[in-house]
């Protein structure tokens, strides 16, 4: 099976995907989350810098949920829409709202 190259919008969305889950992340080590998230700390270090842009869902699945994420949250900060709604673009923004 032949993968086709990733174009510049899901590269984009990786990135920001990446960002998202190092600022969720914080102070906490890689190891102990990708732990957590039952994924290798090299899946996690890998998505983290971008060079995996589409990651299983599976995978994002388990370490949104170490970090407290929500799917949701995650979809609205990565696909862009928070941006066009006018959100900061900011973790807090994407836990903030599912409260509103």
């Amino acid at each position: 099976m032949v993968r086709l190259p990733l174009t510049p919008e899901e590269v984009e969305r990786g990135q920001r995907l990446g960002a998202l889950l190092r600022r969720a992340r914080g102070e906490r080590s890689m190891l102990d989350v990708a732990l957590a998230a039952q994924v290798s700390p090299e899946t996690l270090r890998k998505i983290e810098s971008g060079r995996v842009a589409t990651p299983a869902f599976p995978t994002i699945a388990a370490i949104a949920d170490v970090l407290g994420l929500s799917l949701d949250a995650v979809w609205s900060e990565i696909s862009g829409a928070g941006r066009s709604a006018g959100r900061t673009g900011s973790v807090h923004g994407a836990r903030q709202q599912l409260v509103s």
